[in-house]
């Protein structure tokens, strides 16, 4: 068995969890509500920004061309590419992309990102990706999951988000890192590989606790003070 696959395997139950996850299932339904959505992509925004310079961290200590050009090639995909699934559900709830920018993190983003800029500051190209994996990985199963159980047509309202993240682009994606990461696996001492283990356990539990955040639209402790006062 490959590495990758192990991870799978080992964390299929949050998996299962996202594919379930009252956001996930209204995206397939077609039904979510529009708070919740303009929360998801402020979050996403700067959860993206920051994948990307962890993209850019992760091109610092490669030691080859190709490997940089991977990187950088990635980083490109998101922004030419994955500001599509955003403007989806912009049109969806009829307000500006540019509005949706530039606004603070709730916990759970600003704890994912400061766990992959942890993995990518202090630990190994093994770890770095392992922290990352979960968030292409998972998204392509959930475009895969909402096809299978919906079966969208292009006049669902959320076709463009489902199609983009089960097309073949975003499989090569994981495809891709996956590789990467098998063939790091394979020099990788018994130590690092839990160490990888670790932090694609805690990027899975985010993804999930991501699809929650929006749902609820979590905010800071003190905000919610506030509002009881």
């Amino acid at each position: 068995m490959l590495f990758t696959e192990s991870l799978r395997e080992e964390n299929n139950d949050i998996f299962q969890l996202i594919f379930d996850h009252p956001f996930v299932k209204g995206i397939g339904e077609g039904d979510i509500s529009k708070e919740a959505i303009a929360h998801y992509i402020k979050a996403d925004f700067e959860y993206l920004n920051a994948f990307m310079k962890i993209y850019g961290l992760a091109a610092s200590k490669s030691s080859s061309r190709d490997d940089i050009r991977y990187f950088f090639n990635k980083m490109e995909f998101i922004l030419k590419d994955e500001i599509h699934p955003h403007h989806n559900f912009c049109e969806y709830i009829g307000v500006p992309y540019e509005s949706l920018q530039g606004h603070p993190l709730p916990p759970t983003a600003d704890h994912y990102i400061k766990h992959m800029l942890y993995h990518a500051h202090t630990g190994s190209m093994g770890e770095i990706l392992g922290a990352l994996l979960p968030c292409p990985w998972t998204y392509l199963e959930i475009g895969d999951e909402l096809m299978k159980r919906y079966q969208p047509t292009p006049d669902h309202p959320f076709y463009q988000w489902i199609t983009f993240y089960s097309d073949a682009r975003t499989r090569s994606t994981t495809t891709e890192m996956r590789e990467r990461l098998d063939n790091l696996a394979k020099e990788a001492s018994p130590s690092e590989k839990n160490r990888i283990r670790d932090a694609f356990r805690k990027s899975c539990e985010l993804e999930l606790a991501f699809w929650e955040m929006a749902y609820t639209c979590e905010e800071w402790p003190s905000g919610k003070v506030v509002k009881r006062i």
